[in-house]
């Protein structure tokens, strides 16, 4: 329920799915055992470089993370 109470404080309703929308791509990469300030460096360090939805969900915290550690 944490992102539920943290909610409570955003100021609009896109705000508050932007923070729903971090918060689950944190825990995903957790329960995929990445670290999330890693795993989210390296998202934001490729993020200029996709041309393509295959580049986006090459970068997705359920991807083998043999595959993001050699990218990072």
């Amino acid at each position: 329920m944490f992102g539920r109470k943290n909610s409570l404080f955003s100021d609009t309703v896109s705000g508050a799915k932007a923070s729903a929308n971090l918060y689950s791509l944190i825990e995903t990469a957790k329960v995929n055992d990445l670290e999330p300030f890693a795993y989210l460096k390296h998202v934001f360090a490729e993020l200029p470089n996709v041309t393509c939805i295959e580049d986006i969900e090459a970068l997705l915290p359920f991807e083998p993370k043999a595959k993001l550690e050699q990218a990072a």
